[in-house]
C-alpha cells in the first residue's frame, strides 16, 4: 500500500521512515496501515479513512477513539495516563487490553503494532 499523501507534510523528506500499523476493522478486515513517526495512532486510522469517531481529534477528552491492543504489544505501550484511563471509564466494550489510539504515539519500537476498532469508536 502507497503512503497516503495527507500523512506527509509539505517538507517531511523522501527518505522518512514509515512505520506500519494492522488495523482490524469492525467487520474483522484487516488493514496494513503506513505511519510516520510521532503520529497518533488515532490520526493514522483517521487519515487512511477507517471509520473512527475520534470527536475530540486527539484531546484525550471523549473517548471514541477507542482500540484494543493486540496483548503481543501491551508491553511496548508507554503506560496510559490517569486521564486516559478516566476517559476509559466512560468507554464502552472496555477490556485489559483497551487504549485509546490518540494516546499512542508512533515510535521505531512499535513498527507493526496491531489494533482493533473498539465499540463506542464507530462513527
Amino acid at each position: 500500500m502507497d503512503l497516503n499523501p495527507a500523512l506527509l507534510s509539505d517538507d517531511a523528506e523522501a527518505d522518512e521512515v514509515t512505520l506500519s500499523i494492522t488495523v482490524v476493522d469492525f467487520d474483522g478486515v484487516e488493514h496494513q496501515l503506513q505511519a510516520l513517526e510521532g503520529w497518533r495512532v488515532m490520526e493514522v486510522i483517521r487519515d487512511w479513512g477507517l471509520p473512527i469517531k475520534a470527536e475530540c481529534g486527539g484531546a484525550c477528552a471523549c473517548g471514541t477513539c477507542h482500540v484494543h491492543v493486540d496483548e503481543a504489544w501491551l508491553d511496548r505501550l508507554i503506560p496510559a495516563s490517569a486521564e486516559e484511563e478516566d476517559q476509559l471509564d466512560t468507554a464502552s466494550g472496555v477490556a485489559f487490553n483497551s487504549r485509546l489510539s490518540c494516546q499512542i504515539l508512533m515510535r521505531p519500537d512499535l513498527d507493526g503494532l496491531r489494533v482493533s476498532l473498539a465499540p463506542g469508536s464507530e462513527p
